[in-house]
């Protein structure tokens, strides 16, 4: 029987799986710093002004903030080693904290905008505009700050919970920038402009709500870059001994890929031959696919000698 198996395991990857993690868990802990500080400042402006664009604002804002605590929960948990139970380990746990993450944005959604609502019934004086301006610039620079911080740690590592955050503090310093165009529509006597910007800012995070529910939504049923499948099958046929590749299957656990393929090898391949062979294959997609850390290759004969082997699957 010249069939072989190659279970990878990600050899030498367990440290670099592992260094990632701190640095997602680094990324978190200054960015929630960051947002935090930014949401209090605000706090202390919206009392002072009174504006409801700059509450729904800073509500955004903290939970912005707080979208950090499920992921570093995430990324904590991915690093448990796997079970009988679980055995592809704990790394969908960031997938769950990207559902809670997408929770978070639709309750600030909800939230400001009811506010934005109630003001535009119940009409009240904006105090204070140049402070209210000054607040919207705070919170544009803290928000921008984080958003790099987190965009760029997040490509680094694989995480697209992270850098899916990281465009949603970008949308939250544009909507900050809005809250200073309400506080130059009160400075030129047109107090409805705070309630009115108030629902833009209800507008904008349901279009991220949107795009981060797209992103989860992606992950959670598997969805890869097709670019990513071109990559491996083209490292795959590029292994000297590899005849044909079919049966490419990749999937994320957490910031991490997993990949599956099965090779045609010469049907008079010995079998040691062609589990080495596996291994050789596996070691070039780890090394060559980025995030990848583990591959389990299938040998199989020449499709006439594969024939009857396939067969007992088909009936």
């Amino acid at each position: 029987m010249k069939t072989s198996h190659g279970h990878g395991h990600g050899h030498g990857h367990g440290h670099a799986a592992l260094e990632t993690s701190r640095q997602g868990i680094r990324c978190l802990q200054l960015s929630f710093a960051g947002l935090f500080l930014t949401a209090a400042i605000q706090t202390v402006i919206v009392v002072r002004t009174g504006s409801v664009a700059l509450l729904g604002d800073t509500l955004h804002n903290y939970a912005d903030a707080f979208t950090a605590i499920p992921l570093a929960i995430a990324f904590l948990a991915g690093r448990r080693v796997a079970t009988r139970s679980y055995t592809y380990g704990f790394g969908r746990a960031e997938d769950l904290a990207g559902v809670v993450v997408v929770l978070l944005i639709a309750a600030s959604a909800a939230y400001a905008g009811y506010e934005a609502i109630s003001r535009l019934v119940h009409p009240a004086d904006v105090r204070q505009v140049g402070v209210l301006a000054v607040a919207g610039v705070v919170g544009f620079a803290g928000n921008e700050l984080v958003a790099q911080y987190r965009i760029r740690t997040g490509c680094r590592i694989g995480s697209a919970a992270l850098v899916a955050d990281g465009l949603h503090a970008r949308t939250d310093g544009y909507t900050s920038l809005a809250v200073v165009l309400s506080a130059v529509g009160a400075w030129l006597g047109f107090p409805l402009a705070d309630p009115i910007i108030g629902l833009v800012i209800t507008v904008a995070i349901l279009f991220v709500l949107r795009d981060a529910a797209r992103e989860v939504y992606r992950r959670l049923m598997d969805a890869v870059d097709p670019a990513l499948v071109d990559r491996t099958e083209q490292v795959t046929r590029a292994v000297p001994g590899v005849l044909d590749v079919t049966g490419i299957r990749l999937r994320w656990l957490g910031h991490t890929l997993r990949a599956e393929a099965r090779i045609t090898v010469h049907s008079s391949t010995p079998l040691i031959d062609a589990h080495h062979l596996s291994h050789q294959v596996e070691r070039a997609l780890i090394d060559t696919v980025p995030h990848l850390t583990a591959a389990t290759i299938h040998a199989e004969p020449l499709p006439h000698d594969a024939s009857p082997a396939h067969d007992l699957l088909s009936g």
